[in-house]
């Protein structure tokens, strides 16, 4: 399947979308771990800047519901983008290369200008996130904005009964699946091929519905790395993030051609 992508950039990409069988998201982590190993201290150098991240928003952010939404967009915008670290250097193992954790940075410079737009459609989301989650709490729940209080003595289940927890667990899910497609493929394409953030999302899209079985496995085994992640305290995403980080990499290698 074959797209021509047009944009506002001088240079259009010529794109080829291929399917993948439900299994193969299992090879990515494979890859993505071979990666990793290649070299630990770059990696675990991004997932420490992840779990100290996930920190700050927690101390700050995880007493309230209001505030729940905060940390959950904050991780929406910055998980995508913080993985072009990861993607170039896979990008340079590929090609034979050796990476370190300088290498690992021109990932960021390499397309900036389309990873600036990428970061702005994703933090465009996350404020829509927020929008809505304030919305549906004020209005379905009646849960009313945090005061100081509230904001230090109460926690996030004591606001909200299970069925609100359930179905706030659902929108924020849907808007997460969203983001998901945008963004299968979207880093990796933007540092390989130098894509426009508009070209690369359309063809993550394309590449999704093209392998909805494939994708529906990787996305369950992100979540579930995800979930793993944050149990000892945020500390499995010293793990999780960079593995994930470079299975994107390997994921757009055998999606895009």
């Amino acid at each position: 399947m074959n797209a021509t992508l047009v944009s506002g950039e001088a240079r259009n990409l010529h794109l080829g979308t291929s399917r993948v069988s439900i299994g193969t998201p299992l090879t990515w982590l494979r890859l993505g771990w071979r990666d990793m190993r290649r070299n630990w201290g770059a990696s675990l150098g991004y997932g420490a800047l992840t779990v100290a991240f996930g920190w700050t928003l927690l101390i700050f952010l995880g007493t309230h519901p209001y505030y729940v939404a905060a940390a959950i967009s904050g991780f929406l915008l910055v998980a995508p983008v913080m993985s072009a670290g990861f993607a170039e250097m896979s990008r340079r193992y590929s090609s034979g290369q050796s990476a370190n954790f300088d290498d690992s940075l021109d990932g960021f410079s390499r397309n900036h200008t389309a990873l600036i737009w990428f970061g702005a459609i994703l933090a465009l989301c996350a404020i829509v996130w927020f929008a809505a989650s304030a919305v549906m709490l004020s209005t379905v729940f009646h849960i009313t904005a945090p005061d100081m209080q509230e904001t230090l003595y109460r926690g996030f289940l004591d606001s909200m009964n299970r069925s609100q927890v359930e179905a706030y667990v659902v929108v924020g899910g849907a808007l997460a699946a969203f983001v998901f497609m945008l963004s299968v493929v979207t880093v990796p394409l933007i540092i390989d091929q130098h894509a426009g953030a508009g070209q690369a999302m359309f063809a993550s899209v394309r590449a999704t519905f093209t392998n909805i079985p494939a994708m529906i496995l990787w996305s369950a085994l992100i979540l579930a790395l995800t979930i793993i992640g944050y149990a000892p305290f945020l500390g499995g995403l010293l793990i999780v993030s960079p593995l994930l980080g470079h299975a994107t990499w390997h994921a757009y290698r055998d999606l895009i051609k």
